[in-house]
């Protein structure tokens, strides 16, 4: 959604100096080693803690006027990594802009995540800074019933320090366990285990561990290779309320999507014997009423169906635009169900589907062509507007088949190359028509949609 009266800035110097900019860390190339020298570096990393000290608050105190999105260099590589056609000349001819926000690219986790923390002020700023126009909070509640960002309500132990934290890991649903010969490394820690201050006093880190642990320090480790450990030094975590605060702040009139987390089974409902799910529903929504927040500007989203069906029933200048998260084809035969029910759910007062990449796409009879699946043709003719996750999600495409990559599994036969990240972005977008992509790194999907025009949730 864009404010006319707000003028959005182009781009003019590179993420390098963003990050500079924001945190006071320059940016470091890392350069290629040998696999002995590699070898030595894990050992070490096995040994020693994260350093973590305090972390600061980043949160700007007022809107800027001026404010310049920035994309560094992974949207010029992808490009120079196509096979010539008209796509890549279309996304050179775009490589000096003029660019803007735009709500088509959607900050998954912030919009940092693919290097920076998720969940905290600094994948948001990020986010933001890469020209996210929508960024997001995954909704959890901790002991006392607060809401806090966090992707999982049980995720603590891989997300943030605080098996570093003995007073807090000793409230851990499951304490740490060390490995041995016959078992993993065992931890699990959840939100509702402390409460909202305790939560808030934590570190968040990139999500990884390490099953071969022995100690605490040594489960911190285990981030996927693909990312890095750069600014791994002490996020700062949000609650609902200073995520409302921070967003709302940021220059460029930028919208929310938070998730309503669906609790697992360690955390049985209704949570200490009264909270039920319908109330944490309630609790969600009236935090962005409580800061005055326009419905047109929240995509509230959920896994569950109840919650999208209290917000449409209860609430429904949010309901209206309610997000419903959809993995129930990911059992192959539940698939046709999903396809089937999804004119019900138009029906029912859905507006707008979320499916993961891997559902809107499939592969021709050729073997290698990329088409839209028969998912997307449906909600389409169902008349469903489709926001899709999750760009840059996944490593480096060459290993998509062998890794068994999640957000791939229906065209692993076609993806070779990271060049073919626009290609698969361009189906979706032109062809197929979504209304927007959650992205770990917003600057691969806000460069797309500006160079291509397109118009984000709340531009029909």
């Amino acid at each position: 959604m864009n404010d006319p009266t707000r003028p959005l800035r182009r781009l003019v110097y590179t993420w390098f100096d963003a990050m500079q900019e924001a945190t006071a860390i320059p940016f470091i190339m890392r350069t290629t080693i040998s696999t002995v020298a590699l070898t030595a570096l894990l050992a070490n990393l096995a040994t020693a803690a994260p350093a973590y000290s305090a972390h600061t608050d980043r949160i700007p105190q007022t809107a800027k006027d001026e404010y310049y999105i920035s994309f560094g260099p992974r949207p010029y590589y992808i490009i120079q990594n196509m096979t010539e056609s008209p796509l890549k000349q279309k996304l050179e001819s775009c490589e000096n802009g003029p660019f803007g926000i735009t709500t088509w690219s959607i900050g998954h986790r912030g919009g940092g995540t693919l290097m920076i923390p998720e969940e905290s002020v600094e994948s948001t700023m990020a986010g933001a800074r890469m020209g996210a126009g929508i960024l997001e909070c995954d909704v959890a509640f901790t002991s006392d019933l607060g809401l806090v960002c966090r992707h999982s309500i049980c995720d603590l132990h891989t997300t943030t320090d605080i098996l570093l934290r003995p007073e807090l890991a000793k409230k851990c649903h499951t304490p740490f366990t060390p490995a041995n010969a016959t078992n993993a490394a065992n931890a699990l820690c959840c939100t509702s285990d402390i409460t909202k201050a305790e939560f808030m006093s934590l570190c968040a880190k990139m999500d990884g561990s390490n099953s071969s642990a022995k100690t605490p320090q040594d489960y911190q480790h285990g981030v996927p290779f693909f990312r890095t450990e750069l600014y791994d030094t002490c996020a700062q975590p949000m609650s609902l309320d200073s995520y409302i605060t921070l967003v709302d702040s940021l220059p460029g009139y930028r919208n929310f999507t938070p998730e309503l987390k669906t609790p697992p089974a360690q955390v049985p409902m209704p949570f200490k014997g009264s909270y039920t799910q319908a109330q944490y529903a309630r609790d969600f929504i009236q935090t962005f009423i409580n800061h005055g927040i326009d419905p047109s500007r929240v995509w509230s989203q959920s896994f569950t169906p109840a919650d999208v069906y209290l917000w449409l029933n209860e609430y429904p200048a949010f309901g209206n635009q309610a997000v419903f998260l959809d993995q129930d084809g990911d059992v192959a035969s539940n698939w046709t169900t999903a396809v089937n029910r999804l004119p019900a759910l138009k029906a029912s007062g859905v507006n707008i589907i979320s499916p993961p990449i891997n559902y809107l796409l499939a592969v021709a009879a050729d073997n290698k062509t990329i088409v839209p699946s028969d998912y997307a043709i449906t909600a389409k003719k169902a008349g469903l507007d489709i926001i899709a996750w999750s760009f840059e999600r996944s490593g480096p495409l060459t290993r998509v088949k062998a890794d068994n990559d999640y957000y791939y599994t229906s065209v692993a036969n076609a993806v070779h190359y990271d060049g073919q990240l626009y290609e698969v972005l361009d189906i979706m977008g032109r062809q197929i028509g979504i209304k927007g992509m959650f992205a770990d790194w917003s600057a691969t999907v806000t460069y797309y949609a500006n160079c291509m025009g397109l118009k984000g949730p709340g531009n029909n």
